[in-house]
């Protein structure tokens, strides 16, 4: 049996990526899947949505409720990129950054969960909530300020859903990759000049590689299913190793 099968769940960031990743996975395992993105068309079927809206995201909501009868999983996998040194960050930079990754999770999160509230619960359970924050919300990282910021307060808003929400049925994690081969980490590690610290990187994921979009996603239809029934409030981190601790090279020259 699918291990989402009869789910309705909607995917933010679906364009691309862990999102499209997501898409893809919760569809195989036999969910009805709605995936929404700023960017229109990129995938077929997208609904355009920009996390940001409130109302756009609540008209989503809605529509998704009326057309299915009930919403079972959202995955917040909108995202963007960004940061700096503090004194030579933009405000507006910032914003842009948490408004996205933060607020954005927030609104998805509010108009979800008021529809959640509502729908009978199924084997006991109303929802749950996958928010994709980063292991740059575990631990501090190198010119990450508003992209740290924006992914630890991820973190620590879904252990805040799980306690607020899980009286009434609902579950919610959140998931922290490592370094990821997406769109997102080209932008950030492709030129040419990031080429050593892109394998300075790599090698703290202490499986000597870069993730995976699908693997996220494999760990995001967990998380969904109701092999995850008793996990919640957890901050997960899917990163090959990388937050283990720091490797400095000293068992290599062990012959290891």
């Amino acid at each position: 049996m699918k291990r989402l099968a009869g789910k309705i769940a909607v995917v933010t960031g679906a364009a691309s990526g862990i999102g499209l990743a997501c898409m893809e996975r919760f569809a195989a395992e036999g969910a009805q899947v709605i995936g929404a993105d700023l960017q229109r068309g990129a995938a077929r079927g997208l609904v355009q949505l920009d996390v940001r809206d409130e109302a756009a995201v609540a008209q989503l909501v809605q529509q998704v409720a009326r057309e299915h009868g009930r919403l079972d999983v959202v995955v917040n996998a909108a995202g963007v990129a960004g940061g700096g040194p503090v004194h030579l960050l933009d405000a507006a930079a910032w914003d842009r950054v948490l408004d996205v990754n933060l607020k954005g999770t927030f609104l998805v999160c509010k108009h979800v969960l008021a529809q959640m509230l509502k729908q009978p619960a199924i084997d006991g359970e109303r929802g749950a909530v996958v928010n994709v924050a980063s292991i740059e919300g575990l631990e501090g990282t190198a010119g990450g300020s508003a992209y740290n910021a924006s992914k630890g307060g991820v973190v620590l808003l879904t252990k805040n859903l799980a306690i607020d929400y899980g009286r009434s049925g609902i579950r919610a994690n959140a998931i922290c990759p490592g370094f990821i081969e997406t769109p997102m980490l080209e932008s950030v590690l492709g030129a040419p000049a990031m080429a050593g610290i892109r394998d300075e990187i790599r090698h703290e994921h202490k499986l000597r590689r870069f993730g995976r979009p699908e693997e996220i996603a494999a760990v995001a239809c967990f998380l969904a299913s109701a092999d995850a029934s008793f996990v919640s409030g957890q901050a997960i981190a899917v990163d090959g190793g990388f937050t283990a601790g720091r490797d400095p090279h000293v068992t290599e020259l062990m012959g290891l």
